[in-house]
C-alpha cells in the first residue's frame, strides 16, 4: 500500500513488456503467399482472379450440383469441360501438391475449410493403403 512509488514503475514495464510484440511488429505485415503452381496445367476452370476471390464459392456450387441436381461436368471460362470433383480433378489433376498450394493460403489467412473433413487428398491414400492395395494401382 505504502510501495506506490515501485507499483506504478512495475506495471508500466510490465505493460511494456507484454506489448513489446506489437510495438515491433507495427506496419508490418506477414508476406502473402505464393502457391505453387500446377506444372501440367495451364489454366484453371475459371480465371486466376476469379479463383482467388470465390473458389470456395465453386466448390459449394460444384457439391450442390453434384449432389442435388446431379450434374457432374462443367464448362468453365475458357470453354473447356471439367468433371466436378475436387478429388478427382483439382487436387488429383491439377493442385497435386496440397501442402505448397492450398494450405499456404488457408494457413495465411487462418482458415480452416471444412472440405476435407469428407475429402481426402489422393496422395494420403498412398500412406493408408496396405502393401496388397498399393500393388493394385
Amino acid at each position: 500500500m505504502y510501495d506506490g512509488g515501485k507499483i506504478i514503475p512495475g506495471l508500466v514495464i510490465f505493460a511494456l513488456f507484454l506489448t513489446f510484440p506489437f510495438w515491433v511488429n507495427m506496419g508490418k505485415a506477414a508476406p502473402a503467399p505464393k502457391p505453387k503452381l500446377p506444372k501440367t496445367e495451364k489454366r484453371c476452370v475459371e480465371s486466376k482472379e476469379f479463383m482467388r476471390a470465390e473458389h470456395m464459392k465453386l466448390l459449394n456450387h460444384w457439391r450442390d450440383w453434384a449432389l442435388r441436381d446431379g450434374k457432374r461436368v462443367y464448362v468453365g471460362y475458357w470453354g473447356r469441360k471439367f468433371n466436378i470433383s475436387l478429388q478427382n480433378t483439382c487436387i488429383k489433376q491439377c493442385h497435386t501438391e496440397k501442402k505448397e498450394f492450398c494450405d499456404q493460403c488457408h494457413n495465411y489467412v487462418a482458415v480452416k475449410p471444412y472440405c476435407w473433413d469428407c475429402h481426402y487428398v489422393p496422395e494420403e491414400t498412398k500412406k493408408w493403403a496396405s502393401p496388397e492395395e498399393a500393388s493394385l494401382k
